[in-house]
């Protein structure tokens, strides 16, 4: 079994933590957020959440020049504080969700995978997390 390297990005939300777990797992939501940069974007997006329940988002470069799937299978679901899933490819990812005061911090941790360096994935990761973290503290209900 492959033992891969983890990587920890993590953001602080200045939301209620029902806004923060709601904008993070329904696709209405989901289609607005989770790009790395404004020429990428998430035209796709469907989510069981619960243990056993698939998840899959669409992500493409806006002027058509990539784009892939990124999916998974969740492992465990708790409403408000964690989420954690398998990707296709075997490697885990872990979402932590901790309430403080009036903001929200969000733990995200993944198995790097081993095509593109670690630095490299980070950032993308980061970048994804920051997107949300923007989407949310700017988006009134």
């Amino acid at each position: 079994m492959q033992t891969f390297k983890k990587v920890t990005v993590e953001t602080t939300i200045q939301a209620p933590i029902e806004k923060v777990w709601k904008y993070w797992t329904e696709p209405d939501h989901i289609t607005k957020w989770n790009n790395p940069s404004d020429d990428w974007h998430t035209p796709f997006a469907e989510n069981a959440l619960r243990p056993g329940g698939k998840f899959v988002s669409r992500m493409e470069a806006k002027d058509g020049s990539a784009g892939f799937d990124f999916g998974g299978i969740y492992d465990e679901v708790k409403l408000n504080e964690v989420i954690s899933y398998t990707m296709g490819d075997g490697r885990k990812v872990k979402i932590t969700f901790k309430e403080q005061e009036n903001e929200i911090e969000v733990i995200e941790t993944f198995d790097a995978e081993t095509t593109h360096p670690i630095e490299f994935q980070k950032q993308g990761w980061q970048a994804i997390l920051n997107n949300f973290k923007k989407y949310v503290e700017q988006t009134n209900d």
